[in-house]
């Protein structure tokens, strides 16, 4: 018997198998760091730009589309907080069909304060319109404002394919609803544009998902909508409700900061440097015909009525998840170099991930085996109850390993449920992460609260997330210098800055709050840290404690404070490092220099600046110590 071809064929089923089960990653970039500026005679300008993703026939798990604002090369750094739409026009080429779905929707940051090779990264899953990224696509990145054009950002926007199975099947996009439309205007009711809308199951569909990029704009009387009110939403599906929720925001969290402007300010479900996350709902649907519906608060203005309600809405018509049981890595928070968790980094302790079930089944349990390469991984017993393509978030037990440097951390997820996933290949993950500096054991921590201090708390812990020192707000007097000296034990360490009132302390249009810093030294004086007052819900830094460590002070620690920045004439600027330095600070307002001071051995000063002869609005104040810029603050002349 020859059995030549049969095991020919074994061979090529193992290595099928093994191959299906590969995660293959590849990349189509459409906007590659263009430069971007507004249009101010029309409001809007855009930018398009044609892509040649997948072939129709080749199967897509997941995409992710990642947008990366930076400063231009040529032109200074744009600074308003305006709304952007990143748009597929067209598939199938020049002569394809307009579509105009929008993908993504940015809110770029206030960038004054950003320097030369400063950028940002943003990322958002749209793999609900891979059907369309397919073949020639052109895609639309469209940038709104009145800036003038000495100023703009330089765009890049990259699509990240995930090549493997399909979750469900795609069989239909509808359209729901899609304008600004406008809230509060008696003249024209919000309800008499956002009719429902009828649609039929297409053959083999049993979900229905709606996404909505949703977001508030215009500020009227009395409520400063819709930019700065709180107001609900509901979605029905055949007069169900199935998804109900405020439309507001809390800013004082968000990764990129500070900037430029009023960032900390709460909005309507948006702030300011982000790229918005859509709403997903899934409606598992039987056969025949449904109807959608959309509404809003009732609400009426009563002055300066410009509110909008800016949305965008499709329902997408799947087939059932195709899997019973199929789980996937969504991200590694903890550890982790990535900007988006640079509010959770670097950490010493409770590795934290998340995780996505894209089967049919309710995951209930998984086992997750995790640590950094290098060290003994670590295993934990998930239970749980998640549901179709829900998120859930973990925390997990232990001590983070770190070598010096850059370290890398992974994580897989094992028998969810006690069965094989249907899909290996995105059940592991991994994340790069600096391990935290090293530092005294023994230092002085200064703390100069400011107006609010029961808005405050300072908390140390070690890494078995004991509190070792403590400082809590019924303890702090306004507008008062503490100085505590510690002497720790060798080991890592996190020390975390609360601001509950989520606007740091300090912040440019709130000058009533009064200035406050955080500051470490060593025992002999050299300032070897320093917390940024501006920092919204507060900031935390990790450290490992090292018995007789000295950092190198030959390498420049600088301290800076501007205050007050919403000003009538004068403003005083305080500067602290840990040697002396030549120092010229820069006073311009729309790029044009009005004033230009120099100093000579500059270590611990305190300056003050008559700002009378400049014209009201927007000044930047630059610092530059030894050549070098160090600090950039926004001021606002009234």
């Amino acid at each position: 018997m020859n059995i030549r071809p049969i095991l020919t064929l074994f061979c090529y089923f193992i290595c099928y198998h093994v191959l299906a089960q590969q995660a293959i990653t590849s990349h189509v970039i459409t906007h590659q760091r263009k430069t971007i500026v507004c249009d101010a005679q029309k409001g809007e300008n855009s930018y398009p730009a044609w892509g040649v993703f997948p072939k129709d026939n080749d199967p897509i798990r997941k995409i992710t589309m990642f947008v990366t604002l930076g400063s231009p090369d040529s032109l200074r750094t744009a600074h308003w907080d305006y709304l952007d739409h990143i748009i597929l026009r067209r598939k199938g080429g020049k002569d394809g069909p307009a579509l105009n779905y929008e993908l993504g929707r940015m809110l770029t940051p206030y960038g004054s304060i950003y320097n030369k090779g400063w950028s940002w990264k943003w990322q958002v899953d749209v793999t609900d319109f891979a059907p369309f990224l397919r073949d020639s696509v052109e895609i639309v990145y469209t940038h709104s404002g009145f800036e003038d054009k000495t100023v703009g950002w330089a765009l890049t926007v990259d699509f990240e394919i995930l090549s493997g199975p399909p979750v469900v099947t795609p069989l239909g996009i509808t359209p729901l609803w899609n304008k600004a439309y406008k809230y509060g205007d008696a003249n024209e009711k919000i309800e008499e544009h956002l009719l429902p809308i009828t649609y039929t199951l297409n053959p083999g569909a049993a979900l229905s998902r709606i996404r909505i990029q949703h977001t508030g704009h215009g500020m009227d009387k009395p409520r400063g909508c819709s930019e700065f009110c709180s107001r609900w939403r509901e979605l029905t599906l055949d007069g169900k409700t199935v998804d109900r929720r405020d439309m507001w925001k809390k800013c004082g969290g968000n990764p990129l900061y500070p900037q430029g402007g009023t960032w900390v300010h709460d909005r309507a479900y948006w702030c300011p440097g982000d790229l918005q996350q859509p709403d997903f709902i899934d409606v598992f649907t039987k056969v025949g015909t449904h109807q959608v519906a959309l509404h809003m608060e009732p609400y009426t203005a009563t002055d300066n009525v410009q509110a909008v309600e800016n949305i965008s809405a499709y329902l997408f018509q799947y087939s059932a998840p195709k899997q019973k049981v199929d789980v996937a890595v969504e991200s590694i928070m903890v550890p982790s170099d990535e900007q988006r968790f640079s509010r959770l980094n670097p950490a010493t302790a409770g590795p934290r991930i998340s995780f996505r079930n894209l089967g049919s089944d309710p995951i209930r349990s998984l086992t997750i085996v995790y640590g950094t390469n290098g060290f003994p991984s670590k295993t934990f017993h998930w239970k749980g109850n998640l549901s179709f393509n829900q998120v859930a978030e973990v925390i997990l037990p232990g001590e983070i390993a770190e070598n010096d440097g850059k370290n890398v951390f992974s994580v897989s997820l094992l028998k969810p449920n006690g069965k094989t996933d249907a899909w290996s290949a995105d059940n592991k993950a991994q994340s790069v992460f600096s391990a935290p500096q090293k530092f005294p054991a023994d230092f002085v921590l200064e703390f100069l609260t400011n107006n609010k201090p029961a808005d405050n708390r300072i908390f140390l812990v070690d890494a078995k997330q004991d509190t070792v020192f403590r400082k809590n707000a019924s303890q702090l007097t306004a507008a008062t210098i503490y100085r505590d000296t510690l002497h720790l034990t060798e080991g890592n360490y996190s020390l975390s800055l609360i601001d509950t009132a989520g606007n740091g302390l300090q912040f440019w249009a709130q000058p009533e709050n009064g200035d406050g810093h955080l500051r470490i030294f060593d025992l002999k004086g050299n300032l070897i840290h320093s917390f940024e007052s501006d920092c919204g819900n507060g900031e935390m830094f990790s450290f490992n404690a090292k018995r007789g460590f000295e950092l190198d002070t030959t390498s420049a620690q600088y301290a800076f404070s501007l205050y007050p920045r919403s000003v009538v004439d004068k403003t005083q600027l305080s500067v602290v490092s840990n040697k002396k330095s030549e120092m010229t600070v820069l006073i311009m307002v729309d790029g044009v220099l009005w004033q230009k001071h120099e100093y000579k051995s500059i270590q611990q000063a305190v300056l003050n600046y008559d700002l009378n002869d400049l014209p009201s609005g927007r000044i930047i104040v630059e610092v530059f110590m030894d050549g070098v810029s160090r600090f950039k603050g926004r001021i606002n002349k009234r």
